[in-house]
C-alpha cells in the first residue's frame, strides 16, 4: 500500500485538475472566403511572372533608382527596428526553450535548526545545484515554446513585408521626383516662352499693332507660370524631403540625380495569378498566420495550469555540519527532492487565463481574415488602377498631339490676321495644361506598377 501511495496521489491530483478543466477547443481554419479571380486581371501571358519571383534589382531598370533602394535598405531607421524586433523575438524564443531544460549551477547553503535539548543542528550544503526543474508532463512550457517560436517567425515575415513596403516606397518617391523635374523644365521652358511673348506684345502696343488687354492677357499667362513655378518647386522639395527620410541620408549625400521623367520606365511584365497564390507569397500574411499559430500554442499553454506541477531540486556535492569542514574528504553528499503542487482554489486565475489566451486566438483569427481581404482589396485596386492609368496615358498623348496641332494652327493664323491675339494665348494655356497632365499621368502609371509589384508580394528577395 505504500508503494502505492504516491501513484493514488498523482491520480487523484488528475482527476482533480480534469474536473476543472474546460472542454478543448478545435483549431480554427480562416475562412476569408475570397473570389476565384481578381477582377481586371489581365489575360495570361507567357512573358509575365510571378512578383515573387523577380527580385528588385531586375524589376527597376533604372540604376539611379537601384542604388537609393540600396541606400534605403542599409541607413532605414524602420528596417533597423523591425531588425531589432526580430533579434528580440529571438531571444525570447531561447528563453522559453531554455526552460525545457534543467539550470544547473554551483551554490552553497546553510541552515541551523533546534535539536530539542536546547541546542542547535547546523549543515552546510555546496556543490551542484539544481533548483525546481519543472518536469513538462503536460506541455505547459512546449506551448509557452512553440508560442515563442511562431512568434519569432512571424516577426521575421514582418520584416519582409517592411522591407517590401521600403522598396516600393523608395521607387515611388523617386518617380514623384522625376515627374517634379519633368513639370519644372516644362514651366521654365514656358515661363521663358511667355516672358518674350509679353515682351514682343508690349512693343506692338506701344506701335499701335496691339491693344492693352492683349498686354494683360499676356502679362496674366506668364504670371500663371511664375506662381506654377513655385508650387511645383515647393513640390519638389517636399517630395525629396520625403525620400531622404526614406533613405535614412539626405538625397544628396547619395550623389544620385534625378533626370526628368522622360516616359513610362520600362518594368518586367507581372502575373497576378490567383488569390491564393498571392496569400502564399505575401509575407504580411503569413506573419498574421503564424500570430494565430502563437495563440493555439498559448491556449495550450494556459490549459495546461490545470494539471499539476511536478518540480525537482537536486544537489551533489559537500555536506558537513561545521563551515570549517565543508569540501574536506568524506562529506560527499547527493540528493534528489520533487514536488507536485495540483491548484485547487486559485481565484479563477487558470480560468481567466484560458479565456484570454482563447480570445487572444479569435482576435488573431480576425486579423488574419482582415489581412487577407485587405490584401485582396490592394491588389484588385492596383490592377484596376493599372489597366485605367495605361488607357489614360494613350488618351493624354493624344491629347497633347492634338493641342500642340492646335496652337501651331492658331499661331499660324493670328501671323496671318485670321485669328486673334486670345485666341493664340488660349491655345498656348491649353497646351500647357495637356503637357502637365500627360507627366502627371505618365508618373501615376509608373507608381501603379510599383503598387502592383508590392501588393503581389515581389521585392523581398
Amino acid at each position: 500500500m505504500r508503494a502505492r501511495l504516491p501513484a493514488l496521489v498523482l491520480a487523484t491530483a488528475l482527476l482533480g485538475a480534469c474536473a476543472g478543466l474546460p472542454p478543448a477547443r478545435s483549431p480554427q481554419q480562416p475562412a476569408p472566403g475570397l473570389p476565384a479571380s481578381f477582377p481586371s486581371a489581365p489575360a495570361a501571358s507567357t512573358a509575365a511572372q510571378p512578383a515573387e519571383a523577380i527580385g528588385w534589382q531586375a524589376f527597376f531598370q533604372d540604376e539611379p533608382l537601384r542604388r537609393l533602394i540600396d541606400t534605403a535598405l542599409r541607413n532605414n531607421r524602420d528596417l533597423r527596428l523591425a531588425t531589432l524586433a526580430i533579434e528580440q523575438a529571438r531571444a525570447q524564443m531561447q528563453l522559453r526553450e531554455a526552460d525545457l531544460l534543467p539550470t544547473v549551477g554551483l551554490g552553497l547553503s546553510g541552515s541551523r535548526t533546534p535539536n530539542g535539548a536546547g541546542g542547535f543542528n547546523n549543515l552546510y550544503l555546496g556543490g551542484l545545484q539544481m533548483t525546481a526543474y519543472e518536469l513538462d508532463l503536460f506541455g505547459r512550457l512546449r506551448g509557452l515554446s512553440a508560442a515563442a517560436a511562431a512568434q519569432f517567425q512571424a516577426t521575421e515575415a514582418q520584416r519582409l513585408a517592411a522591407r517590401i513596403s521600403l522598396v516600393a516606397a523608395v521607387a515611388q518617391g523617386y518617380l514623384n521626383l522625376q515627374a517634379d523635374e519633368a513639370l519644372l523644365a516644362l514651366t521654365r521652358q514656358t515661363l521663358v516662352s511667355r516672358e518674350d511673348t509679353l515682351r514682343l506684345t508690349e512693343t506692338r502696343h506701344r506701335l499701335g499693332a496691339a491693344s492693352l488687354l492683349e498686354v494683360r492677357a499676356a502679362q496674366s499667362l506668364l504670371e500663371g507660370a511664375r506662381v506654377g513655378l513655385a508650387q511645383q518647386q515647393r513640390q519638389r522639395a517636399l517630395d525629396e524631403n520625403a525620400l531622404s527620410l526614406l533613405l535614412g541620408t539626405p538625397l544628396a549625400a547619395t550623389g544620385v540625380g534625378i533626370a526628368p521623367l522622360a516616359g513610362l520606365t520600362a518594368f518586367p511584365e507581372l502575373t497576378p495569378g490567383l488569390p491564393s497564390e498571392v496569400l502564399a507569397r505575401r509575407p504580411d500574411l503569413r506573419a498574421a498566420e503564424l500570430q494565430m499559430a502563437a495563440a493555439d500554442a498559448g491556449i495550450e499553454a494556459a490549459r495546461a495550469n490545470f494539471f499539476p506541477r511536478i518540480t525537482l531540486t537536486a544537489s551533489a556535492g559537500s555536506a558537513t555540519r561545521s563551515l570549517t569542514s565543508l569540501f574536506s574528504a568524506g562529506s560527499f553528499a547527493a540528493g534528489v527532492a520533487g514536488q507536485l503542487f495540483q491548484p485547487l482554489f486559485d481565484a479563477g486565475r487558470n480560468q481567466a487565463a484560458l479565456q484570454s489566451a482563447n480570445l487572444s486566438r479569435d482576435q488573431a483569427l480576425l486579423q488574419y481574415e482582415r489581412a487577407v481581404q485587405q490584401a485582396f482589396r490592394e491588389v484588385a485596386d492596383a490592377l484596376a488602377t493599372r489597366s485605367t492609368l495605361l488607357d489614360q496615358v494613350a488618351a493624354q498623348q493624344a491629347q497633347v498631339r492634338a493641342e500642340a496641332g492646335r496652337a501651331a494652327l492658331v499661331e499660324a493664323r493670328h501671323r496671318h490676321g485670321a485669328a486673334s491675339y486670345l485666341e493664340l494665348l488660349d491655345a498656348q494655356r491649353s497646351l500647357f495644361a495637356a503637357q502637365q497632365s500627360l507627366v502627371l499621368v505618365q508618373g501615376q502609371a509608373g507608381q501603379s506598377l510599383v503598387t502592383l509589384y508590392k501588393t503581389l508580394g515581389g521585392g523581398w528577395q
